[in-house]
C-alpha cells in the first residue's frame, strides 16, 4: 500500500503520477450563531488524483462531512476554492453545480436514500434519466452496473427486498452510473456489519482500480482507513498526515 514519505509536503499533497482531478486551495469554513463563531476548517489544501481511494478519517465532530459536502459543492466554503477537472466550483450557477453533481461527482452515504417505490434498476438509471438519457439507454447501463456490483439477479426487487449490503451496493451502482470523475463517500459502511461492511469495502477497491475512478471516503473507521492508498486525519480544522 503507497504512503506519503515527504515530510516537508503539505498535508494532502499525493505522489505526483496521475492527473488531479479534484483540488482544494485554503478552504475555510465557520459557522456564526447565538453561541459564538465556530471555525470547522482552517485552510484545507487536498489533492485528489485520477484512480486514487483516499480516506480522511477524524472523530465525529470534526468537520469531515463539511468538508466532504464542499467538495462535492453541496455547501459553500467561507473562503478558498474547489477546482473539478480544472474548474472553479464556486464560481458556477446553482444550475450549473447542479449539473456537475449529477455528471460529474457521484455521492454514497451512511444510509442508502434509495427510491422506495422504484426497483433497484430504476433507482440506478435515476440519474441517467434526470439527464435526459433514452429510457432504452439508461436501463441497459443500470443493468451494466448493478452486474458489475453482483446484484444482477435483485434488479427488479425494491429497497425493502434488499439486505442493507445490498442496498448499499445498489446506491454505489448509482453512483457510478454516470460515470463520475470522482465519488465521494460519507461513512458508506457505517450503517452495516462487520462482514457486509468488508464485501462494500472490497467492492470500493475493486470498482477503483478496474473503472479508475476517485475514491474520497470519511469515516472514523481506521479499519477502513488501512486499506486505502492515502489516509489524512481531519484533527482541529486540519488535515494532517496519518503518521504524524
Amino acid at each position: 500500500m503507497p504512503s506519503d514519505t515527504n515530510k516537508t509536503a503539505p498535508a494532502g499533497l499525493p505522489e505526483e503520477g496521475a492527473p488531479v482531478l479534484l483540488e482544494t486551495r485554503g478552504v475555510h469554513k465557520s459557522y456564526r450563531s447565538d453561541a459564538g463563531h465556530l471555525d470547522v476548517l482552517l485552510g484545507i489544501d487536498l489533492q485528489i488524483r485520477r484512480g486514487e481511494i483516499l480516506v480522511i478519517i477524524g472523530a465525529s465532530g470534526a468537520g469531515k462531512s463539511t468538508l466532504l459536502h464542499i467538495l462535492g459543492a453541496l455547501d459553500r466554503p467561507t473562503s478558498g476554492q474547489v477546482h473539478l477537472d480544472g474548474n472553479d466550483l464556486f464560481s458556477l450557477s446553482d444550475r450549473q453545480q447542479a449539473r456537475v453533481r449529477n455528471e460529474t461527482l457521484g455521492f454514497v452515504f451512511q444510509f442508502h436514500h434509495l427510491l422506495p417505490d422504484f426497483s433497484a434498476m430504476e433507482n440506478v438509471a435515476m440519474p441517467l434519466l434526470i439527464n435526459g438519457q433514452e429510457p432504452v439507454k439508461a436501463r441497459q447501463r443500470a443493468m451494466e452496473l448493478l452486474d458489475e456490483v453482483g446484484l444482477r439477479e435483485r434488479a427488479q426487487q425494491k429497497p425493502n427486498q434488499l439486505s442493507g449490503g445490498e442496498q448499499q451496493r445498489v446506491a454505489v451502482a448509482r453512483a457510478l452510473v454516470n460515470a463520475p470523475l470522482v465519488v465521494l463517500a460519507d461513512e458508506p459502511s457505517g450503517n452495516l456489519d462487520r462482514a457486509n461492511s468488508e464485501m462494500l469495502h472490497d467492492l470500493i477497491w475493486r470498482l477503483s482500480r478496474t473503472q479508475k475512478r476517485a475514491f474520497v471516503i470519511v469515516t472514523h473507521n481506521e479499519r477502513l482507513a488501512g486499506r486505502a492508498d492515502r489516509q489524512l486525519r481531519l484533527v482541529d480544522g486540519k488535515l494532517n498526515l496519518m503518521n504524524e
